[in-house]
């Protein structure tokens, strides 16, 4: 697996281009992701919930790597870095062009999700 590269609006891994953001699991599958979740509760994307949080996790995962968007927009919240932080996956947040790298270069039980325009 690995990502290629993201333009405002994209993200292109393994040669098949995206155009919303996704979410990448330990195993590898590559699933839209379900912005709806944090958008109930904040009236935006940018913000992760707690729900969405317990929708990206999987269980022994050891880093989450979150592309928040290509000028760096999402954070999560506080409900949601409490969430990570108890089950004891780091979370490293970056904008998205510098969080492909990151994957690329990360393995060991990684879960990446990936925020593709602001």
């Amino acid at each position: 697996m690995k990502i290629d590269c993201t333009e405002f609006g994209s993200i292109t891994i393994n040669g098949t281009t995206y155009l919303h953001d996704i979410l990448i699991s330990m195993s590898g599958d590559v699933v839209k992701r379900k912005k709806k979740l944090s958008k109930k509760y904040y009236g935006t994307s940018h913000i992760i919930s707690r729900e969405e949080a317990e929708f990206i996790y999987e269980k022994n995962c050891k880093t989450l790597i979150v592309g928040a968007g290509q000028y760096g927009n999402v954070t999560l919240s506080p409900e949601a870095a409490e969430f990570f932080e108890h089950h004891d996956c780091r979370v490293i947040l970056q904008p998205t062009p510098e969080a492909i790298e990151t994957y690329n270069k990360t393995r060991d039980k990684t879960i990446g999700l990936f925020h593709v325009t602001c």
